[in-house]
């Protein structure tokens, strides 16, 4: 099935925004939708750390993590679960529905990350995260304005993910049926999965720029500022959470 929301799979452009639209009405246009990529995506970040250090202070994360019973398994799985529902459902949901959908996944992360002040002291995770956006912002802004082709360089990427995903759940087993997870292999982890996402915030960018050619002047082009939100928003998130796992100091 075709998704409106990519251009690997769009066999044409709409007409509508390239035929008799001035070019300097089109980088306008282009301007606008990026940025409310970046205002969506950096929101939803916002509401996230707000979310978890609001758990953190208050002492629910405490009781989650460490007395929650099942609840904290509903808690992991949940950001993946509606990751995988919402993929399939974009093109029958409102803009209103979609919206509702990011600002409740921001949420539910948030929940999901209020573990990290238990583990981290302030001063690693203060760090982490500023240099992840240092990063980010970097590469976000050369994947923007680079005339290269990312897409071959993004298949490397997405099969790399496939392959740390393997080898993030084969730690999880070692750790279940010996008692003990694999420290240099969750090194390895840590170090790949900062690359990769770093990569990926390029790729990314590249991809939801070049996306704005197939969206603009339909009513789906609010549905694709989100979706592409939600993209460099996991990206994001992902690397902050790498690099403060390869580097951070635990309390």
């Amino acid at each position: 099935m075709q998704n409106q929301f990519d251009p690997r799979t769009t066999t044409g452009v709409n007409a509508a925004a390239t035929v008799g639209v001035p070019r300097a009405a089109r980088d306008a246009g282009l301007r606008s939708y990026m940025l409310s990529v970046y205002n969506y995506m950096a929101s939803g970040v916002l509401l996230t750390g707000i979310v978890a250090l609001l758990f953190a202070q208050t002492g629910a994360a405490q009781t989650l993590w460490f007395g929650g019973g099942i609840l904290k398994w509903v808690v992991i799985f949940s950001p993946l679960i509606m990751v995988m529902v919402i993929g399939g459902r974009v093109d029958r949901m409102s803009l209103g529905g979609v919206q509702a959908f990011f600002w409740s996944f921001a949420a539910v992360m948030g929940v999901s990350m209020s573990i990290i002040p238990l583990i981290y002291n302030g001063t690693s995770i203060a760090q982490c995260f500023f240099a992840t956006a240092v990063a980010f912002l970097s590469l976000s802004l050369w994947g923007y304005t680079t005339k290269r082709d990312l897409s071959g360089f993004g298949t490397f990427l997405l099969m790399g993910l496939v392959g740390l995903v393997c080898a993030m759940l084969f730690n999880v087993g070692l750790a279940v049926f010996t008692g003990q997870r694999s420290e240099a292999l969750s090194l390895a982890i840590s170090l790949i999965g900062v690359l990769l996402f770093a990569g990926l915030t390029a790729y990314d960018t590249q991809r939801i720029k070049s996306m704005y050619a197939y969206v603009a002047g339909s009513d789906m082009i609010g549905k694709a500022a989100i979706m592409g939100a939600l993209t460099l928003y996991l990206d994001f998130i992902n690397m902050f959470q790498f690099l403060l796992s390869l580097v951070g100091n635990r309390e």
